[in-house]
């Protein structure tokens, strides 16, 4: 035990956070009628250094630091409640969108607690503005940033439950030991921690020190456990926002604009429509016309039915081409000249198509707007902004607003925005009632949030086995990061006008993020961002997944150049021993190298991020009989017959959810390298709902996949939510550009099909299906 409170980790070096070092740490047991505790990391911290002006910032301080340290402060106002029952409860900052936080933090306050981890209920926590910086859910950080506080307010807990045990079982504390919930004295008698719930609360808040288990005692922590959720998931008995139950809130969807970002300017049949079977209200709002219904095939057929005056949206006449001739205009020079002296030169040019970051869940969200108060669920990543926005957005203080957050069937940057909850909360106070609205898929890619198009270029040049120099020069339609860093004062900053605030946020997000994990000389990737008329987000791994690309298909050219083995180059000019740790035992699992017949060959790439790394092996085939399979409504093309996927992600702390993500990743990077995008025509997005927007099939993903998740002796876990996506991206172009013999410069390689019929854009949604059954194979 000490005196002063230990450190949080941070950022020491390359890859690696400090460990905790000394375990002692200062927390709280808080005043109530039962034992609760919270972790204080913010008390005691002395201010950082500035951000280190390293070659490659993201290796010195990263977006994980940033955010890690911006929730230190508040992290005494998260709690762990120990009930009657034996149970702890905590409710979590953060939001559940199907990636297992609620799991892994279960397991994190069972360790800790020495309960089973099943007595541990974690649910999501509403919107709490006191907590500024503290919630937030992206960039891969709940488990980073949480990981320690947590563990702090679970060991101050069982430390509290220990002492009272002392005095009801007359023993010394040092004499008590606790197994799985229950306290035993070396005779053998014993307390449950339901029994001492109560003996355990302080009636006064008093600061008390703990030390934290080593790891190397860790039961829990590191062991493959079943997702809680998971049985209710697939049983249909989980409870997304759809589900949910508030009196009166009827079945509502929107009539939306033909072109996107439109609105609406007059309804010419209203009262036809309100005059339809269940059909409660009509109102217009800024986003298109709502109905309130009592089903939502009557809304369907409602939506249908309204005749409405548009108004044009701002990028009408705007198509793929326009925007990429806009993209080219406001790319950055290169600095270093084509055709230096005696130097070698590598360079490419990329195009990265707008790609829809749908979820399988659709947008909706359940709103009831009173005069003088509002309630809003929703699946929301930043609670704290849709707070403030949706108190904007009808007129009432923020603190008169309630959001709860939901959990989510999934995210992909879709519930960083509060979109429906701020349209349902529109909606709402337009017709005086509740209304439980959803957007209907085709509204999704036409009018959602998509991942913005994309330029990159880049030059290297080499020379004597070295490479010299590698700049890259990043060109995106505007990335919408309006909500910050999770609370008012960053997310307004962002909404200043672009080359004010915005454009300064987005380059700080690529800036602690990207590196380029070679020793390639002078290394310089810039970004700049043009066109913020659409309706953009952070899609799954952000930027990394079309920088990555365009490096890896770049390192493959130059290992070419040079004459080297693209695996052996790789392995010569990496940096980090972890990324070359996981870079070889692919190789190594996968056979790099093997004997492939014509027209297949495999690929390798490596990413780093996260204060981990990842390195992916696939194997295409591209040979014709493959290509052109003919099967019903898809695009084919080349498929990806296996994947080979290393992740070392630090201190792991659930294994069997580490690899669903990863395979989750590895189907993200298959989708951006070969399929999935969408296509911009005359001021609209082609795609309408899943059956036009092709992500992973089932006949595109690989029958052979494998994940290794390396060993690791750090005391920090890293980020692993997004860390499969980048280099799956690259090893399937790598791959599908040795297969072919060309390289490919425009991405998804199937762009150019568009397999589908186009569904019409009034009515912008088409009937409910009622022939399913006929479609299924």
């Amino acid at each position: 035990m000490t005196d002063v409170p230990a450190r949080s980790g941070r950022t020491t070096g390359r890859g690696e956070r400090a460990g905790v070092g000394r375990r002692a740490f200062i927390g709280y047991v808080l005043g109530g009628a039962t034992l609760a505790v919270a972790a204080d990391l913010g008390l005691g911290t002395p201010a950082y250094a500035a951000v280190p002006s390293a070659p490659q910032i993201p290796e010195l301080y990263d977006l994980e630091d940033l955010q890690t340290d911006a929730a230190l402060p508040t992290s005494a106002l998260i709690k762990i409640v120990i009930n009657e029952d034996g149970t702890a409860s905590f409710e979590l900052p953060r939001m559940e969108v199907g990636q297992g936080i609620t799991t892994s933090t279960a397991m994190i306050i069972a360790e800790e607690l020495d309960l089973p981890v099943d007595k541990v209920h974690v649910a999501l926590a509403p919107a709490r503005a006191e907590l500024m910086l503290n919630q937030l859910t992206g960039g891969s950080n709940t488990t980073v940033s949480t990981f320690t506080p947590v563990r702090v307010a679970a060991a101050i807990a069982r430390k509290a439950l220990l002492e009272a045990a002392a005095i009801e079982l007359g023993s010394a504390v040092a004499l008590l030991k606790s197994k799985e919930g229950v306290i035993f004295t070396p005779d053998g008698s014993s307390m449950t921690y339901g029994s001492l719930a109560t003996k355990a609360a302080s009636r006064t808040v008093k600061a008390v020190e703990v030390e934290l288990k080593a790891t190397s005692s860790f039961s829990v922590i590191g062991k493959p456990y079943r997702r809680e959720d998971a049985q209710l998931a697939v049983t249909g008995r989980k409870k997304f926002t759809l589900d949910l139950h508030v009196p009166d809130a009827l079945p509502t969807m929107v009539c939306r604009p033909p072109t996107l970002n439109g609105s609406p300017k007059s309804v010419r049949n209203r009262a036809t429509v309100l005059a339809m079977p269940g059909v409660t209200d009509v109102a217009m709002v800024d986003t298109g016309v709502a109905v309130r219904a009592e089903a939502f095939g009557q809304c369907i057929d409602a939506v249908r039915a309204l005749d409405v005056e548009w108004n044009p949206g701002p990028v009408a006449g705007e198509s793929d081409e326009t925007i990429l001739a806009r993209l080219r205009k406001a790319e950055l020079p290169l600095a270093i000249p084509k055709v230096p002296l005696l130097a070698g030169t590598v360079e490419a040019d990329f195009t990265f198509m707008f790609r829809s970051s749908a979820a399988l869940e659709p947008n909706c969200a359940i709103a009831d707007v009173r005069s003088d108060r509002a309630t809003v669920w929703a699946g929301l990543k930043v609670p704290i902004v849709a707070q403030a926005d949706i108190a904007k957005a009808v007129g009432l203080p923020q603190n008169a607003v309630t959001v709860n957050v939901v959990t989510g069937g999934g995210s992909f940057g879709h519930k960083l925005f509060a979109d429906p909850a701020i349209e349902a909360a529109k909606i709402s106070k337009a017709m005086g009632k509740p209304v439980k609205l959803m957007w209907h898929r085709a509204d999704e890619p036409r009018q959602g949030r998509v991942h913005p198009m994309v330029t990159s270029r880049i030059r290297a040049t080499y020379l004597a086995g070295q490479v010299l120099t590698f700049e890259q020069r990043h060109t995106s339609v505007v990335t919408d990061f309006s909500h910050g860093l999770g609370e008012m004062i960053t997310a307004t900053a962002d909404r200043l006008p672009t080359g004010l605030g915005a454009l300064g946020f987005s380059e700080t997000i690529f800036t602690l993020t990207q590196e380029l994990p070679y020793n390639f000389g002078v290394v310089t990737q810039l970004l700049n961002e043009t066109d913020a008329r659409f309706n953009t987000g952070s899609m799954r791994n952000i930027y990394s997944p079309d920088v990555a690309c365009a490096n890896e298909l770049v390192v493959d050219q130059l290992a070419r150049k040079m004459g080297r083995d693209p695996l052996a180059f790789r392995l010569a000019f990496l940096k980090n021993d972890r990324v070359k740790a996981v870079l070889q035992k692919v190789a190594d699992v996968g056979r790099w190298g093997r004997s492939m017949p014509a027209g297949a060959a495999q690929g390798i790439a490596i990413h780093s991020e996260y204060k981990g790394a990842t390195a992916v092996l696939v194997e295409i085939d591209c040979r014709p009989e493959t290509v052109n399979r003919k099967i019903y409504n898809a695009v084919t093309g080349p498929r990806v017959t296996k994947a080979v996927i290393a992740v070392d992600a630090g201190l792991v702390i659930n294994p069997q959810g580490l690899e669903a993500q990863m395979l989750g990743g590895v189907s993200d990077g298959i989708a951006l390298a070969l399929t999935s995008s969408l296509h911009l025509r005359d001021g609209h997005f082609l795609e309408a709902s899943w059956d036009n927007y092709f992500y992973t099939r089932q006949w595109n993903v690989p029958s052979d996949f494998e994940c290794i998740v390396m060993p690791s002796d750090s005391e920090q876990p890293g980020g692993a939510g997004e860390a499969g996506v980048a280099a799956s991206v690259a090893a399937v172009a790598g791959a599908y550009a040795r297969a072919t013999g060309t390289m490919p410069t425009v991405f998804p390689i199937n762009h150019g099909t568009v397999s589908f019929e186009v569904k019409p854009f009034i009515p912008p949604v088409p009937e409910s299906p009622s022939d399913g059954l006929s479609h299924t194979y």
